[in-house]
């Protein structure tokens, strides 16, 4: 095995969700294909890489829903590293990303988590 290829994310809604990975974040549209059932099969990741993607995954039953927003019971469960921390962080606050606090410098890196839409907490990191 050589990499992970995807991570599902379960989502509301498909265009919602579209909408605020490549217009918020950024990232790339890199698949989205009608299965024909209803259902879609969407890949975004960020833009001019090749690594993982997320799965953006509409919820398909109550279970689902419940865990929208919530995959990781309120731990930062995703992390997106960058390379211009400064510039990265003040264009996602300019799109509406909502950051939970101000940017740290640590002996790691900096770093600032922030929600998603639906409240998935993600870490802003540029390692050191």
């Amino acid at each position: 095995m050589s990499h992970i290829a995807l991570v599902t994310l379960v989502v509301r809604d498909y265009d919602e969700a579209l909408s605020f990975y490549t217009d918020a974040l950024g990232f790339e549209l890199v698949e989205d294909t009608d299965r024909g059932d209803g259902s879609r099969w969407i890949v975004v990741r960020p833009r001019g890489t090749t690594g993982t993607g997320l799965l953006l995954a509409r919820a398909k039953d109550d279970a689902q829903l419940a865990s929208v927003g919530a995959q990781t019971g309120g731990r930062v469960g995703f992390f997106l590293h960058t390379e211009d921390f400064e510039g990265d962080h003040e264009r996602m606050r300019a799109a509406g990303v909502r950051f939970l606090e101000e940017p740290r410098h640590e002996t790691y890196g900096s770093v600032v988590v922030f929600e998603d839409l639906y409240g998935n907490r993600w870490d802003l990191l540029q390692p050191a």
